[in-house]
């Protein structure tokens, strides 16, 4: 009996070439992992455990890493696996796309992105090794928020608590933009928050990375339209700033508990036009009561033309600190010294030595920022 790595099928027929259920070619589909299944990295042999998120190119299993050469009593360290689907393989766009998020996880180092431990391939299946982060994502907690607010007129989540998550992200795009790289699918169910109150940025899938073509081809753009800007849905050029503009709309999410164009009669191609055609609702009228200068910053945040947006993630993160008055908190501040180091702070992930900063300096930058968001 032979089990289809694409549908799980058995398939009875011996020397049988297709799935008789999904025609997938079973002489060509990669070996299937499982929980209980076993990769290799250059650092260690990684356990495959449960299911944990399934997304558009396959899923995420919890898994365990031990680190070579093991020895009796090592703890094995916890970490997330994504694993191609089976039937996807052989499909080049796919794969360019998988392995591009492979390089761009390896290229950032920063305490408000899923750390990379490695991209392994297992008898043709490939599957990217990051850190497991135990918490939730941000979707869930506006979802939660939504449903535990009294009056609609109240922000899902408050201004502080907002601040302290979006700050973050922002630290993380910052660091993402200095090397050049477009995360381009910047949204809640891509912002995990810690228990510990830590946010990590994840799912580089359709990343942009410099110097590279995109990989992508056909008339529809890659993203989730409640959070694409303008230019992203009409395949216009794009820059840091398409980023920022999805940063906008999570945080004005975050305080309404919806996106300014979100409509339930609306389909996802109807969704994206309305973020190339429409003006985005005021958040005062969404929020009465919510200060007049939110309106100002989500107005230029928001803007149809990024030359109208805010130029990077910490002028914008100032931007809005300032002007609502909110404290320059210790890891605000750690976050903008973090921008400033970005590429040292890369080069020193891929072991490449940098006069500007010790690895020592580096480190405590890091800790620095997990330390003052920790609850």
């Amino acid at each position: 009996m032979v089990i289809c790595a694409a549908c799980t099928a058995e398939v009875v027929e011996p020397g049988a070439i297709y799935c008789p259920f999904c025609g997938a070619n079973l002489q060509r589909l990669p070996t299937r992992l499982d929980e209980g299944s076993r990769l290799s990295l250059d650092s260690g042999e990684v356990s495959l455990g449960k299911v944990i998120g399934r997304g558009g190119m396959g899923i995420v299993r919890r898994a365990e890493l031990t680190y070579l050469p093991s020895a009796k009593g090592t703890i094995a360290h916890p970490v997330a696996v994504k694993l191609l689907s089976p039937m996807l393989h052989g499909s080049e766009r796919i794969e360019k796309l998988f392995l591009s998020e492979a390089e761009a996880l390896s290229r950032l180092s920063h305490p408000n992105i899923v750390h990379f431990f490695g991209l392994a391939e297992h008898h043709g299946q490939l599957a990217i090794v990051m850190e497991f982060v135990q918490g939730r994502p941000l979707s869930d907690m506006i979802a939660d928020a939504v449903k535990r607010r009294l009056k609609v007129s109240q922000p899902a989540i408050p201004m502080l608590p907002a601040w302290n998550i979006f700050s973050q992200l922002l630290g993380a795009l910052a660091a993402t933009h200095a090397l050049g790289i477009i995360h381009r699918d910047v949204k809640p169910s891509n912002v995990l928050v810690r228990d510990d109150g830590v946010v990590k940025l994840t799912d580089y899938g359709i990343a942009r990375l410099p110097l590279k073509a995109s990989g992508l081809t056909g008339s529809v753009a890659p993203g989730t339209g409640a959070y694409m800007s303008p230019e992203q849905v009409t395949a216009a050029p794009m820059d840091p700033r398409s980023d920022l503009y999805a940063a906008g709309i999570v945080l004005y999410e975050m305080l309404t508990g919806r996106t300014p164009f979100e409509n339930p009669e609306r389909s996802e191609l109807q969704l994206r036009m309305a973020q190339v055609t429409e003006v985005p609702i005021p958040l005062s009228q969404v929020m009465p009561g919510a200060p007049q200068v939110l309106d100002v910053f989500f107005s230029r945040t928001l803007a149809k033309d990024p030359q109208h947006r805010y130029p990077t993630a910490i002028l914008m993160g100032e931007a809005l600190r300032i002007s609502l008055g909110l404290p320059d908190t210790s890891g605000w501040a750690a976050e903008r010294r973090l921008a400033d180091r970005a590429v040292a702070i890369s080069r020193l992930g891929t072991r490449t030595p940098d006069p500007t900063l010790s690895e020592g300096e580096a480190s405590a930058l890091r800790t620095d920022v997990m330390a003052a968001y920790r609850s």
